[in-house]
């Protein structure tokens, strides 16, 4: 059996941090300990001003198939909470965020899967959210998160039935971005999230506002635009055929 002890693992590279759901034991299910570790590691990320991407996955073969129900029976272990906390830093971080899919995704990792910005899976990965096996109730953060993602039908149905899905129809549902063979994510996230470190990071914060549903800065993105000589930078790179060298930071 695999003792490693629970713990979630980063790195930083090129640009982009990865973050590695680490509990072999149970296939990387959350602890108490580890959900309580996922706001105060962001937000490290986020100040961190080499980041500019982010990529949560899992280790080994699966991604995390949710909370350690275990820990559920113990007197003061309120991870549904702490879920939800974690699921709102994650979903708050104000760079590009990749979740990486292999295995299992269910319960509490398809709940952190889905806050990322994107999800990119493996075939022969599997999602699930199964709060209906265990009589809890769903948080209606989590629950708008999931509709706005797969739509109402799709969400009642994960929800209303606990099951589990395939990569085709997660693909088809809007769930996931991008199906990649086995032995191919690895290498796709990385190309992906490069391209994304060389992009504009104030393209990208206005973005991420904005389909958040935060209509209301307009002017001041366009302010920042502005002062930030990074629309300069973008069009004279553009014409001269070179890389642009953006300066504006989160």
């Amino acid at each position: 059996m695999d003792r490693t002890e629970p713990e979630l693992k980063h790195t930083v590279t090129d640009g982009v941090a990865t973050v590695v759901i680490s509990n072999p034991a149970k296939r990387n299910a959350m602890t108490a300990a580890m959900w309580q570790a996922v706001p105060e590691l962001l937000e490290r990320l986020a100040g961190d001003a080499a980041v500019r991407a982010l990529v949560l996955t899992g280790d080994g073969g699966t991604f995390c198939a949710g909370a350690d129900i275990s820990s559920l029976r113990r007197p003061g272990d309120d991870q549904p909470t702490l879920a939800v906390r974690a699921e709102e830093a994650l979903a708050a971080f104000p760079k590009p965020t990749v979740a990486a899919v292999r295995g299992y995704c269910v319960g509490g990792g398809c709940q952190l899967a889905a806050a990322c910005d994107l999800r990119f899976a493996e075939e022969g990965a599997s999602f699930g959210i199964t709060p209906s096996k265990l009589g809890i109730v769903y948080a209606s953060s989590s629950t708008r998160r999931l509709v706005s993602l797969v739509g109402p039908s799709t969400a009642k149905y994960l929800l209303f039935s606990g099951e589990l899905i395939d990569t085709e129809r997660a693909l088809r549902t809007g769930l996931v971005d991008e199906v990649l063979p086995q032995g191919m994510l690895g290498k796709r996230v990385a190309e992906f999230t490069r391209v994304l470190a060389s992009r504009s990071q104030l393209t990208q914060a206005a973005a991420k506002e904005f389909a958040a549903g935060r209509t209301d800065r307009d002017g001041y993105w366009a302010e920042q635009a502005g002062a930030s000589g990074d629309t300069a930078e973008g069009v004279a790179a553009f014409l001269e055929r070179r890389a642009p060298r953006f300066t504006w930071t989160v």
